[in-house]
């Protein structure tokens, strides 16, 4: 198992080094598929989806270096989701003025909150997804599974264990190891 720096800058730090590579690959393997969801339940095609997903990130890029956190101005998930509204809204009007078919209104008004509650659903199940493909080559299967099983799937310890081969004690250390440790990657990442 590699031992992550102790010094971890945010990810939003990060990226304001356009040349942090590995910054700007986890930014987009957490942000780009967000985004692209957003854009594909607004009824874009794949293809404009993914030009949308792209004009965001060239947004957030473009922004990165006067992103300064401030919690008493918002999270900034709600910022990167006004960004996105924006550009498909600009999207929108463009398709629109080319006399195709699209409201560019139907961004006019303020987000439903079910709108923005999945929103936030679909970023911290991404985070999750995300984490997950990052930390599971640091365990045994046998841990992997007796988390999974457990923590995600749903089963009971002792359905786990007798599944396993292992004991029930060692399902709940698996679990709690692997719980810890994705903890510390979303940590790692994540700002509010």
């Amino acid at each position: 198992m590699t031992t992550p720096p102790l010094t971890r800058p945010s990810l939003l730090v990060r990226i304001r080094d356009a040349g942090d590579r590995e910054a700007w690959r986890q930014f987009v393997d957490i942000y780009a598929p967000l985004v692209y969801q957003f854009a594909r339940r607004r009824g874009l095609q794949d293809a404009d989806a993914a030009d949308l997903s792209q004009d965001v990130l060239q947004a957030v890029s473009g922004a990165s270096k006067r992103l300064i956190y401030d919690p008493l101005r918002g999270t900034f998930r709600a910022w990167l989701y006004t960004v996105a509204r924006n550009k498909l809204r600009n999207f929108l009007l463009a398709r629109q003025r080319r006399h195709e078919d699209g409201d560019p209104h139907i961004l006019d008004e303020q987000p439903a909150p079910e709108e923005t509650e999945q929103w936030e659903r679909e970023y911290e199940q991404r985070l999750f997804n995300w984490a997950a493909e990052q930390v599971r080559a640091c365990f045994q299967e046998s841990t992997w599974r007796a988390f999974w099983m457990t923590a995600v799937d749903g089963h009971g310890a002792s359905e786990a264990a007798t599944e396993l081969g292992i004991s029930v004690g060692a399902v709940y250390i698996a679990k709690s190891r692997v719980l810890a440790r994705l903890r510390e990657e979303i940590k790692r990442v994540q700002f509010v």
